[in-house]
């Protein structure tokens, strides 16, 4: 009698190539549409940039100065990064700035972080305003992240701004996010406008 072959084979599962086939496509569909949209918003970026740039130069003009000459040549893009990154808040959302920064804890006291650092500019006169905000919540099942609260901070001071309405946004933000039970926010800060038009008695 001969002996029956005791090794044991693998079962081949025809349907797992295809099904690794589709997650592939599935994941390269995704690669592409982010690769699509991130160059869409550069391309957006850019043009903004470009804009900004031109007008710049137009300013360099009319106060007097040549924007040509050795010293001012690389100005006009310098100022306008400058301003798209004084003004990026625009672009964000609560949802993108806290992300993955809500947590379940079990926690009724108040939650305050004080002294967090803001600079921002001023809609009237387009100068920067700055000092620092505290925010204090009371938390109904859900904390955010301290780095959170922060970033939320940056997001409405990145923006052509008053202070009272910072104020409220920041508030509304934190609102959005977590549902506390009550909201504090207090913002202390100094306007450059303020002091420019004191030493200067500039009537606007």
């Amino acid at each position: 009698m001969s002996a029956k072959d005791s090794t044991s084979h693998p079962q081949v599962d025809s349907a797992h190539p295809r099904s690794k086939l589709s997650k592939l496509d599935s994941s390269a569909n995704m690669v592409v549409q982010d690769v699509d949209e991130l160059a869409q918003e550069t391309k957006e970026a850019n043009d903004k940039l470009e804009i900004m740039e031109t007008q710049f130069k137009m300013i360099l003009r009319c106060v007097g100065e040549d924007p040509e000459r050795p010293g001012l040549l690389r100005t006009p893009n310098r100022a306008a990064k400058a301003f798209m990154y004084f003004t990026k808040g625009y672009e964000e959302t609560v949802q993108s700035v806290v992300k993955n920064g809500i947590f379940e804890e079990d926690h009724d006291e108040m939650v305050i972080v004080k002294n967090i650092n803001m600079y921002s500019l001023c809609e009237h006169h387009l100068v920067p305003f700055f000092g620092t905000v505290s925010v204090g919540y009371l938390p109904t099942g859900k904390v955010i992240g301290l780095s959170k609260i922060a970033r939320i901070v940056e997001m409405h001071s990145r923006r052509l701004q008053v202070q009272e309405r910072m104020t409220r946004e920041i508030a509304m933000a934190i609102q959005e996010a977590v549902q506390p039970s009550g909201v504090g926010v207090v913002i202390e800060a100094t306007q450059a406008a303020n002091n420019f038009l004191m030493l200067h008695s500039v009537r606007c």
